[in-house]
């Protein structure tokens, strides 16, 4: 059903795939939109549970896409760097294919906690508690994931070949 990537040897490991959805903090997430246009947009997530999770407004373009059309794709860049003398750019990303779905219950809680520990792990016990409980203008959405793969730059691949 998905494509093998045509430069296997480029292909991260999943224990690399993993770590770069781990260590990114934003992503793109791209569904199919109003008159069936993509549109992908830049959000906030955490990779939990082999899970993509973020917040969402419980109205708007993002959520109505993913209402009508479940399936999407999310993409991370974990790295680019600009090698000018080699006319081109070493990289590693990482790119996920699911359903999106909003999340409820148990589920929903967990997967809050881990938003929040993610992004604002340095505050007080008590205030996260506080921000969890209070937040009821938002949905938590799960991509549940079918397919991931991890991509890097030729030369990243090449200086993990034994001598």
């Amino acid at each position: 059903m998905f494509r093998e990537m045509r430069r296997g040897k480029q292909l991260l490991s999943r224990e690399d795939t993993v770590a770069v959805m781990n260590r990114c903090t934003n992503g793109v997430l791209a569904c199919l939109g109003d008159d069936d246009y993509p549109y992908a947009v830049p959000l906030n997530y955490v990779y939990f549970n082999d899970k993509i999770y973020f917040h969402i407004a419980k109205a708007g373009h993002k959520f109505e896409a993913m209402i009508k059309n479940p399936k999407v794709s999310f993409a991370v860049i974990d790295e680019d760097t600009i090698v000018s003398a080699e006319y081109t750019s070493y990289f590693r990303s990482v790119i996920a294919f699911g359903k999106a779905r909003i999340v409820e219950g148990d589920e929903r809680l967990e997967a809050f906690q881990a938003l929040v520990e993610k992004y604002s792990g340095d505050q007080s016990e008590e205030a996260k508690h506080r921000e969890i409980s209070k937040c009821t203008q938002a949905y938590i959405m799960a991509v549940d994931v079918e397919h991931i793969t991890g991509k890097e730059a030729k030369e990243y691949a090449r200086a993990k070949q034994p001598c």
